[in-house]
Parts: structure tokens; C-alpha cells; sequence
């Protein structure tokens, strides 16, 4: 059963969090964060997600805020670089923020820009990291996403395209037309059944994050029932977001890939005081925001009464979630 909503709203905190570069069309990101008894939770769905969806990323805040942890097999976990969709020339200030890393995610395919644009920001990154992938939200066709893999790897290989298309079908046609991999992030964290990309043999990767899906146990039990190597990644979530993305990454068994959760460094001001990454690695471990920073970063009476009705909408919805 999810706690009283009286509750929830005593313990909570509405931040706006700046970011360095617009990001996913967003460059002030909200968050609704619990100070619960077990820990802190974020609440933070996109702004036009809908109920049933952002839910799920309820029931993750609370499973934080008011239960205990697993386990971990690890402390330390590698992190890929995130880069925007920016001009090539501003991808060396991005790639700094994030030291050590070995592999980037690149953003491609967005509104407005070229194949062109894509391949030159591809490979700006080749130049400073060894390992690239690219992720571009599914906004290619099967036949727009063929060409843009053989264009992204005419000067160097991808380790992945994350959600080149849409649809599981139109993944599953695409692996028929490349070698380069396939990973799927939408096609499971935005599917009322998100082990069928797998069944359908529409994936190589598996790209999970926990806020979507609901939390660290139950990304732990879609990940036993896959597979294909898994990707844990982050939601654009403050620190403490993150922090339950790492632990996640801890917990699985096995780790074959750096994870996305580097993006802390996309904000130009968190909840807490930035973990700089040592040798493309970040440590894993509870986050407890500064208040300092928490009141610095409080969001508008408005806008902390709109999170308010917001998580009344979704907290019936997260029963079963938690059940």
C-alpha cells in the first residue's frame, strides 16, 4: 500500500533545477523530492506525461523514500558522457564534465537538424572517446534509420543505436537490415508489456531506468526475465534520481556496459553538491540533498501546489506497482 498523501506532502520538496544546455526541449527541469524514513525519492516525470505513466515514477519515489535497499555486488559504477544535439565545436566543453569516460551517448535524429548535423557531432566525439553510441528517441523510419547507420559508421563503429525507431516491428525489421546493434528504451520503459521487444528479437540491449519503470525492484525483475545485456540509464534526474540508478546498476548481477547516468553534469545546479566521476566511474550510495540548495532551488508556491495535485492524481494508481 503507498503512504497517506499527507504525509508524502509533508516530507516534500519542489526544486527547479537550471540546465547548462537545453536538453530534451527542457532547460529548467522540476522535481518533486520526498525525505522519506528509508531515503529520499524524486518524483519527476516529464511535465506532459500523463497519469498512468508518471505513476510509475511515483511508485519509484516512494519505494526510495520508504523502503530499505537491496544489497549491492558493487560500489563503483562506469558512466557513458551524454551529449546533446549541439554544434560540434561545443562538444570538448561537454565531453569535460564528464572525466574518464570511455564511451558517450550521442543525441541524433532531432527536430530541425540534418543526418549532415548528426555525423559531424558523431564524430567531433570520435576524436575525444573511444566508444560512441547514439540515441535518437525513435524519430527515424526503419529506412531513415538504415541510412543513418551506415552513415554514422562510415568513420568509425557504434556500439549501439538506442531507439532508432518507434515500434518493436520497426526494430525488429531494422535488425534485419544492419549489423550495428539495436537497444530499446521506449519500446520497455513505455510498454504495458515491456518484455515483448525481447520475445520479438527486436533488441540487442536493453535499456532500463527506474524512475519509468517503477522503481530498483521492479527494473530488477524485468531484468531476470531478459536476455540481452542490459543498460541501466538515467531519466534526467537531479542527484537523487541518480543515485537510485546506480544502485540498480550495483544490484544486477552482471554489468557488461558503462550505464547512462552521468547526466548529472547537464545541470548547471543540483540538490546536492556534484560527484565528479574518477575514471569514468561514479560511486554508489544514498544522496541527501543539501538544504542549503534546496531552498536556493525551491520551485514557485505554484508550481509546488501543481506537483502537489499531481501526485494526488497518480498515488491511487501506484498500488499496484508497490503491491
Amino acid at each position: 500500500m503507498p503512504p497517506p498523501l499527507d504525509d508524502i506532502v509533508d516530507r516534500l520538496h519542489v526544486v527547479a533545477l537550471p540546465m547548462r544546455v537545453r536538453f530534451r526541449g527542457v532547460t529548467i527541469r522540476e522535481a518533486a523530492l520526498i525525505d522519506g524514513p528509508a531515503g529520499w525519492g524524486e518524483f519527476s516525470p516529464f511535465l506532459e506525461y500523463e497519469p498512468p505513466e508518471a505513476a510509475h515514477w511515483l511508485a519509484s519515489a516512494l519505494e526510495a523514500a520508504y523502503r530499505p535497499d537491496p544489497p549491492a555486488y558493487r560500489d563503483r559504477i562506469p558512466i557513458n558522457a551524454t551529449v546533446p544535439a549541439v554544434d560540434p565545436a561545443e562538444v570538448p566543453a561537454v565531453l569535460a564534465r564528464f572525466p574518464g569516460a570511455r564511451t558517450a551517448k550521442v543525441k541524433v535524429a532531432e527536430p530541425g537538424q540534418t543526418l549532415a548535423d548528426d555525423v559531424a557531432r558523431v564524430n567531433a566525439v570520435r576524436e575525444i572517446v573511444p566508444t560512441v553510441r547514439v540515441d535518437a528517441n525513435g524519430g527515424w523510419t526503419v529506412d531513415e534509420a538504415a541510412a543513418a547507420a551506415a552513415a554514422l559508421t562510415a568513420d568509425g563503429p557504434l556500439e549501439y543505436l538506442e531507439q532508432p525507431c518507434r515500434t518493436v516491428e520497426e526494430l525488429a525489421e531494422l535488425r534485419r537490415r544492419t549489423d550495428v546493434p539495436v537497444a530499446a528504451d521506449e519500446s520497455i520503459r513505455k510498454a504495458d508489456d515491456p518484455l515483448r521487444v525481447v520475445r520479438a528479437r527486436a533488441a540487442d540491449i536493453a535499456v532500463l531506468k527506474v524512475a519509468p519503470l517503477g522503481g530498483v525492484r521492479r527494473l530488477l525483475n524485468i531484468a531476470a526475465r531478459i536476455d540481452i545485456p542490459i543498460v541501466v540509464s538515467s531519466a534526467l534526474d537531479s542527484a537523487v534520481g541518480i543515485s537510485r540508478g546506480l544502485l540498480a546498476a550495483a544490484v544486477l548481477p552482471d554489468l557488461r556496459h558503462a550505464c547512462g547516468l552521468g547526466t548529472g553534469g547537464l545541470f548547471a545546479e543540483d540538490v546536492a553538491e556534484p560527484v565528479t566521476p574518477v575514471d569514468g566511474t561514479l560511486p554508489v550510495g544514498p544522496v541527501r540533498p543539501d538544504p542549503d540548495r534546496l531552498r536556493s532551488l525551491a520551485a514557485a508556491p505554484d508550481r509546488r501546489r501543481w506537483w502537489i495535485d499531481r501526485i494526488a492524481t497518480c498515488l491511487p494508481l501506484t498500488e499496484r506497482t508497490l503491491s
